[in-house]
């Protein structure tokens, strides 16, 4: 398949705001061919040949590799929304508050590719690759604390707008193909030029998630020089499927998913709810008969119950902070509540997902995350934020595995 020419020149990050519109893997999947059909993108069949090699694992070899894509989030970028403050603000549930020091690694050893879910309010069907405050505000709100641990890559790319999914008639499977190739291509520059042998983490939610999951079924699991450098996955609000029972399959042949935290080149992945999701959701159901959608609690990957550790930014504003209704006034770029969510992967009635539950002490004032658009999609909006710090653990501790 040949790359589609990238649109516009690369533009200046600008800060901005996360919108309310971090939504619509399912009906990207359901537009854009997450099936097998004809008119959907063909894997690329890539030469991969092992060149250096590093501590972790071979290079990659991509011959005619891409070399166009605008990057939201690069090391060089400047300025880069991945990679900003992250100093949190700790309220307890006295109210009393103290702040938790973090700092983006100086020299990580591996590296995080990152694809952002549906956030573009550009009039279109597919976005252009300008970088707008939307892109900008949701990249700090679901990869900021991952540059603890990882140098972040993120690409733009010309996923189907908010706009496109409010009247999905007007989606062609061209459009899906856009959007997807984009991504592809971004993977590929990045194996090409970037990568040199350094393991990476694949992070994506919703729309973002469902590209990452094409991408590993064409790009990631033929191919044993790239199942190498895969330290994890980490799809949220995806779907992401196995036979019911299994661990692996369904969604991917060789990829399975991540049951214990010393565990490589696995998946974590969940949709989360406050409440079991109704039969109409759009999440944590599979439509195929025989499967169902994975749930990976990052905070208790061998099952049960454990407390969760969220994060959620206090400037980012939009999506996140619709939910949140009275963040404290705090000097820091992030905000944690401790002992105040428990989160377990439940599968009962034929749906699979984590539940979240508030567990307030009494008297306690602090806000507590609501299914803000309704029961169909749960806590959608903060998949990725209701159990940040676990993600960031989990994944310190697959990096000390991997190595």
């Amino acid at each position: 398949m040949r790359g589609i020419t990238a649109e516009a020149a690369q533009a200046r990050v600008r800060t901005g705001r996360v919108a309310v519109v971090l939504v619509a893997l399912a009906l990207v999947a359901a537009a854009c061919g997450s099936s097998s059909s004809s008119t959907a993108a063909k894997a690329t069949t890539t030469t991969i040949a092992s060149t250096s090699t590093s501590p972790a694992a071979p290079a990659v070899s991509i011959p005619n590799a891409p070399t166009n894509t605008v990057w939201l989030c690069k090391p060089g970028v400047d300025p880069d929304p991945c990679a900003g403050g992250l100093d949190s603000t700790v309220v307890a549930a006295d109210g009393s508050t103290t702040v938790k020091k973090a700092s983006v690694a100086t020299d990580p050893k591996i590296d995080c590719f990152y694809v952002y879910p549906t956030v573009s309010v550009q009039p279109t069907i597919n976005a252009n690759l300008h970088v707008d405050p939307e892109e900008t505000g949701v990249a700090i709100a679901q990869t900021g604390r991952f540059s603890q641990v990882c140098q972040v890559y993120a690409p733009m790319y010309r996923q189907l707008t908010l706009k496109a999914i409010s009247s999905r008639g007007n989606i062609t499977p061209r459009a899906g193909v856009i959007a997807y190739t984009d991504v592809q291509n971004a993977w590929l520059d990045y194996l090409a030029h970037d990568n040199h042998g350094r393991g990476v983490v694949l992070i994506g939610h919703s729309q973002g998630a469902g590209m990452l999951t094409r991408l590993i079924k064409a790009q990631i699991d033929p191919n044993p020089a790239q199942r190498r450098l895969l330290v994890s996955a980490i799809l949220l609000g995806g779907n992401v499927t196995v036979p019911i029972g299994k661990t692996v399959g369904g969604s991917f042949s060789t990829v399975p998913a991540c049951t214990k935290s010393s565990q490589t080149g696995c998946v974590v992945a969940y949709s989360s709810f406050l409440n079991p999701p109704p039969a109409n959701t759009l999440f944590g159901r599979s439509r195929t008969a025989g499967q169902q959608v994975l749930c990976t609690n990052p905070a208790a990957l061998g099952g049960g119950s454990a407390v969760l550790h969220p994060e959620f930014p206090t400037k980012a504003g939009g999506a996140v902070g619709s939910l949140i209704k009275s963040l404290p006034s705090a000097p820091t770029p992030w905000v944690t509540y401790t002992d105040l969510y428990k989160g377990q992967c439940m599968d009962q009635g034929g749906a699979s997902w984590l539940q979240v539950t508030p567990t307030p002490a009494p008297g306690d004032k602090r806000p507590i995350v609501t299914e803000q658009i309704g029961p169909t999609w749960g806590l959608h909006l903060v998949d990725v934020n209701i159990t940040f710090e676990d993600l960031v653990d989990l994944v310190r501790q697959q990096v000390s595995a991997f190595h």
